[in-house]
């Protein structure tokens, strides 16, 4: 059985004394939550503020980009080695990334990479835009962004529960606009489009051991739809991670 994640994106909000009044208010109800992985990913300037706060609990801490190199004259970016010193998970591909930096596929797969090396997990978001759907093409996208994201891996990178990549499947046209997806619509995009390219890579055994999580205006309301469904492990969070109470019951519905 894969274990559920659920891991709140907190996007371009929260200063680092926000981040730590939040934390404090958060961790307690997190913490009494068992069955489910846990991931906070602030933003660079609080990470090590949270990291701080989370010490000694049994919720992770996220980066929410890097570069692919270890060091280098890029001016603005932070290096995998930078982010594994405080970090143990890794957002890579997100749509906001691809559409608003130009990320494409092939600089994802350098970071997948990268995180792997420095013993990241990296969550690589995948998903299609509304045009995309509208014209059916899902399928090609989603499969195209899950294959040449995680090209050239190996089973060197195997863990012994599973090979340590999450994929975070987020439809773009549900991101922030408060139209989720159906549930059944997710877990069908994940069945035919996800785990198929999953398979290609790394068999079926290795797809079937790689967590898919759902993303795109989750909320207290519709995540427990969501985790009901066999194909789906769990959450990325968006708006709804800033909110303590309902990322906590978020969290809640995931619980094994």
């Amino acid at each position: 059985m894969r274990t559920p994640v659920v891991a709140g994106n907190w996007k371009m909000y929260k200063t680092v004394t926000e981040a730590r009044h939040m934390v404090s208010e958060m961790v307690p109800g997190l913490q009494a939550i068992k069955g489910v992985e846990k991931v906070l990913c602030p933003p660079f300037t609080a990470l090590l503020a949270v990291s701080a706060l989370l010490e000694g609990t049994d919720i992770g801490i996220g980066a929410q980009n890097m570069h692919w190199e270890n060091a280098g004259a890029y001016t603005g970016e932070v290096s995998p080695l930078m982010v594994a010193e405080i970090c143990q998970y890794i957002i890579l591909g997100h749509s906001e990334r691809r559409t608003y930096f130009m990320e494409t596929d092939t600089n994802v797969n350098r970071k997948v990479q990268a995180a792997l090396l420095h013993g990241l997990t990296p969550i690589v978001c995948v998903g299609e835009t509304l045009e995309e759907n509208e014209t059916g093409r899902t399928r090609e996208v989603v499969s195209r962004q899950t294959k040449q994201g995680l090209v050239g891996l190996s089973f060197e990178e195997e863990s012994s529960t599973g090979i340590n990549v999450i994929i975070a499947y987020e439809p773009v046209w549900a991101i922030g606009t408060g139209r989720a997806a159906t549930a059944e619509g997710a877990s069908a995009v994940i069945a035919q489009s996800i785990r198929p390219a999953l398979a290609e890579l790394f068999g079926q055994q290795g797809a079937q051991s790689i967590r898919v999580l759902y993303g795109g205006s989750v909320s207290a309301g519709n995540a427990a739809e969501f985790f009901a469904q066999p194909e789906i492990d769990g959450a990325l969070v968006g708006g709804a991670s800033l909110k303590v109470g309902e990322f906590i019951q978020i969290t809640q519905s995931a619980a094994l």
